[in-house]
């Protein structure tokens, strides 16, 4: 075991290192937080200290080939990642009519060490590649290191199992990425600073009524959001196991009943955004139609250019923490002009409008301030030229995370990322205020 662990890179072992440091300090706290728990447990009022737990995992998993290229040109997809979480429970004391809702979530922060050197990947020779010329060695993947955002929502809890769906979202940071020197089959990593989203579903033994193991399956994507090339993301799945401390379990096996639905209404909502995107185009002009020795010649740096967009909605939130509804979607596109002009080197005739119109289904999860946007939308009218209208679907989808300022008129300021097919094209910061215009009953 030693042995193994010398072999690894300096980097990973010192991260190794700190992690089972942390390991090492969660293990021998348990005994004493367990027996401070217990003297505690005849006290009617629950300590702030028992509100949080810790988690410790382990995630093996692969690499997905999310399409028939990638599989070709991923060899290897084994990775492996540590986990360290710290949650912070709600209460049935809390008196929250959304923690009720939910049944008492965890929220939390993590940080995951992902060890990729195992992903290679390597693009044979094609006919079709143009002008692009095959590399004599394998490109790796690069380890990354995250800091993400958690929710942990149960779904059923007993006095000796639990189960319950994670969703995460942070900022991840990759060792290495796409380049040309060494590193020219990575077409899954496109720069350093990436959108990490996660989600598992997970069951959890109890050994002791302050800590347990959790056994379960969990996926993870981290991308650029459009804001650099290549960017077709890295997706891994695998099963996931850890030690857990939950002092507030307990406290939570007998919730309170849940309050009626005292906030219903319609409301109308009209948002605006601004971000940056870089261009698919691009990026596939420099891979497959520039010769080897010009200065573009599968190039690693792409411009940002600007990206605007309208929504106008109507929604009904229907329940405390769901809101449905139908939008308008406007966007304006700054770099329309360059697709004009990378069509016109093709000798491509097409119609080249900034505007775009959809029309677009949409639903929100909230919890407290927070809410998680969830959209999917077709185009009636985009004019994008010929290159775009082979690249892109003609509907799109939108995520988001939001959250209200009640003391600011309810003003609402969030991240979206909007998508073709499951792809990134753009990333955005939005701002908007509903404004109700009938109350339900």
């Amino acid at each position: 075991m030693e042995h193994l662990f010398l072999r690894l890179p300096f980097r990973d072992r010192r991260i190794l290192s700190i992690l089972f440091s942390l390991l090492l300090s969660f293990v021998f706290l348990l005994p004493t937080c367990a027996s401070e728990n217990e003297e505690k447990s005849s006290d009617s009022t629950t300590t702030q200290a028992r509100r949080w737990g810790l988690s410790m995992l382990a995630n093996p998993g692969g690499v997905m080939a999310t399409n028939e290229d990638q599989k070709q040109y991923i060899k290897k997809k084994f990775t492996q990642s540590f986990s360290f979480e710290m949650q912070r429970s709600a209460l049935p004391e809390d008196y929250s009519a959304f923690d009720e809702d939910f049944g008492y979530p965890t929220l939390g922060i993590g940080l995951k060490y992902s060890m990729n050197h195992n992903v290679s990947m390597h693009k044979d020779g094609d006919r079709d590649w143009g002008e692009a010329e095959e590399v004599d060695y394998n490109t790796r993947l690069g380890n990354t290191l995250t800091v993400y955002g958690t929710f942990v929502r149960p779904l059923l809890r007993m006095k000796r199992w639990e189960a319950d769906y994670t969703l995460n979202l942070g900022l991840g940071y990759s060792h290495s990425k796409y380049n040309r020197h060494n590193a020219i089959d990575n077409e899954l990593i496109g720069a350093r600073w990436l959108i990490f989203f996660g989600a598992g579903f997970h069951a959890t033994w109890h050994l002791h009524r302050d800590w347990g193991m959790r056994f379960g399956l969990d996926y993870w994507h981290l991308s650029n959001g459009g804001m650099s090339r290549p960017n077709k993301g890295v997706n891994v799945f695998g099963p996931t196991i850890g030690f857990v401390y939950t002092p507030y379990y307990t406290a939570t096996l007998s919730p309170k009943q849940r309050r009626p639905e005292d906030n219903r209404y319609v409301y109308i909502e009209v948002t605006g955004g601004v971000g940056g995107k870089s261009l698919y185009e691009e990026w596939k002009k420099t891979q497959f139609e520039t010769p080897k020795g010009h200065p573009d010649y599968r190039k690693d740096h792409f411009s940002i250019y600007p990206a605007f967009s309208l929504q106008a909605d109507m929604m009904c939130r229907y329940a405390r923490r769901w809101a449905s509804g139908m939008g308008i979607d406007m966007f304006y596109g700054t770099y329309y002009k360059r697709l004009r002009t990378l069509d016109e080197l093709d000798n491509l005739k097409a119609s080249h409008s900034p505007f775009s119109l959809g029309i677009a289904a949409k639903h929100e999860i909230y919890y407290h301030n927070f809410s998680f946007a969830v959209a999917v939308g077709y185009y009636i009218y985009r004019e994008m030229g010929f290159k775009a209208y082979l690249n892109d679907a003609p509907y799109y989808e939108r995520v988001g995370l939001h959250y209200t300022f009640p003391r600011l008129n309810n003003l609402r300021l969030g991240i979206n990322v909007k998508a073709h097919k499951g792809k990134a094209d753009l990333t955005e910061i939005v701002f908007g205020m509903p404004i109700i215009i009938k109350r339900l009953k």
